[in-house]
């Protein structure tokens, strides 16, 4: 037996499950049950589940084809056995920290959805914490049916119909769109190094601000972090309204929000087509580590610039 409740009362996304485990897994109408909550809310949070690789790649596979990351110097956790799977480890010795407000952070994630650099926009992440934080590493999620519905009607009007280009630029100090008030940078992890040689030869991506769902609802749909403008108006005024975008974007974010505080009996699979989500980052010096499996699809929007189509190939890793 599973149960689904909602998250709260007052999100109109998100649910929780209990009674998942491998036995339950096997059973179609479990998984049935598990895609339909999926689709309809956005955002499943596991409870009281095994934390371990064994469930997180029965779990993810019920969702869909396990697909290997498209960056090259994420560390991986076990090729043969969760293929694609990566651990996001944050240790504060050699990580990026960020200040905010006179705050150090390890561990922060501005706004955004996965793989929004490249042409195809993976399905679905699934998240467990293998080491968690004393204070902080929480993971934010906003609903993007919300966003649209809750967004300035004139301000809307301006962005729907846009495309946003985006790049492999991860750099906490080269966030350009949204960057946070009294931010700045303390420490670059080496990797963004390897990162930004890749980007070197990785064709920049172009996604619509906002799409429609097979069932009619619109989704806003815009990643302040990596976004490099608005495509044919890469210019002051076209800045300027990324810049009153993004800016919104955040605000509701913070205010509409589900705030995840990780327990190592959790697993969390989120619809990447759909929800933006951020890090809320830790305190130094508390290392935070996380394994994520990446569900494969495509909703068919993205493309490379210049119909750029033959260097993802190159760059993907082989599994």
């Amino acid at each position: 037996m599973i149960t689904i409740t909602r998250l709260s009362d007052k999100l109109a996304f998100g649910v929780r499950i209990l009674g998942v485990d491998e036995a339950a897994l096997e059973d179609p109408a479990v998984r049935a049950r598990l895609v339909q909550a999926f689709d309809e809310h956005g955002l499943i949070v596991f409870a009281d589940v095994e934390p371990c690789n064994r469930l997180q790649v029965a779990l993810s596979r019920v969702f869909g084809e396990l697909k290997d990351h498209p960056v090259q110097a994420v560390d991986l956790v076990d090729p043969d056995f969760m293929p694609g799977a990566i651990k996001i480890t944050s240790d504060p010795s050699y990580a990026d920290i960020v200040e905010i407000d006179g705050k150090p952070y390890s561990s922060w994630l501005p706004w955004h959805f996965d793989h929004c650099y490249n042409n195809e926009l993976n399905r679905a992440g699934v998240l467990r914490v293998v080491e968690g934080t004393p204070n902080g590493g929480q993971t934010c999620f906003m609903d993007g049916i919300a966003l649209y519905d809750r967004f300035p009607r004139e301000l809307l009007a301006r962005i729907e119909g846009c495309s946003i280009i985006y790049s492999l630029d991860m750099q906490p100090d080269h966030i350009r769109f949204g960057r946070p008030d009294n931010f700045r940078v303390l420490q670059v992890d080496p990797k963004q190094g390897e990162i930004l040689e890749q980007a070197k030869s990785y064709p920049r991506a172009i996604h619509p601000a906002v799409w429609t769902r097979p069932g009619g609802e619109k989704v806003l749909h815009l990643s302040p972090w990596m976004a490099e403008g608005i495509e044919g108006q890469e210019n002051a005024a076209g800045d300027a309204l990324l810049q009153e975008v993004a800016g919104e974007i955040i605000r509701l974010c913070e205010a509409g929000a589900y705030v995840h505080d990780w327990r190592p009996t959790d697993m969390l699979i989120w619809d990447n087509w759909r929800v933006l989500h951020r890090v809320t980052g830790c305190t130094p010096p508390h290392p935070r580590s996380i394994y994520r499996t990446t569900i494969r699809g495509d909703y068919g929007l993205g493309r490379f610039e210049h119909d750029d189509k033959g260097r993802y190939k190159v760059l993907e890793r082989t599994v």
